[in-house]
């Protein structure tokens, strides 16, 4: 008789005859039919509160003022003479005439035909033109693209005071 370690080929005949072998098979059975997904995490835990409450984001403003309508500009005849807050005009600052919006007034200007957009200082009364709603400085006129037309269909918008002190401000906000 061959000691039971050597007769390799018949173990697995003998394991089956000894009831070891099948009981190793249902064994394995049972682990492979437990191999479904995984069940789901529980759900996180909330504490009561936060120790720090992030900060919600301030909400944009919008305009207080808009109006669309044909915007002209004036330069070499008007330079250096006053303007209705006192000041000398400048064709080349970037300022504006508008019939009814308090003087030092900033107003975003677009060209609606280009999308280009310029900040002005109102600091004069007009336009005097019939169908206008701004005169425009030719500094201003030429960052809209406008000087050679002389006229363009823009939009002014006007936002609320506490939103840019400054143009600087606006400009570092877009």
């Amino acid at each position: 008789m061959k000691p039971r370690g050597e007769n390799v080929r018949g173990t697995g005949t003998r394991l089956l005859r000894s009831g070891l072998g099948g009981t190793l098979l249902l064994a394995a059975a049972a682990l492979a039919a437990c191999t479904g997904p995984e069940p789901e995490a529980p759900p996180p835990v909330i504490s009561a509160a936060p120790s720090v409450i992030p900060e919600a984001p301030a909400p944009q403003k919008q305009p207080v003022f808009t109006q669309v309508g044909l915007a002209s500009w004036y330069g070499r005849d008007f330079n250096r003479r006053p303007t209705a807050s006192g000041e000398r005009y400048d064709m080349y600052d970037l300022t504006a005439a508008h019939r009814s919006l308090p003087l030092d007034t900033v107003v975003k200007v677009t060209n609606l035909t280009n999308n280009r957009s310029v900040l002005v200082r109102i600091n004069d009364r007009g336009p005097f033109a019939a169908g206008r709603v701004i005169d425009l400085s030719r500094g201003a006129a030429e960052v809209l693209d406008m000087k050679e037309v002389g006229v363009a269909m823009v939009r002014l918008d006007v936002y609320p005071n506490d939103q840019f002190k400054t143009v600087a401000q606006y400009l570092d906000a877009h």
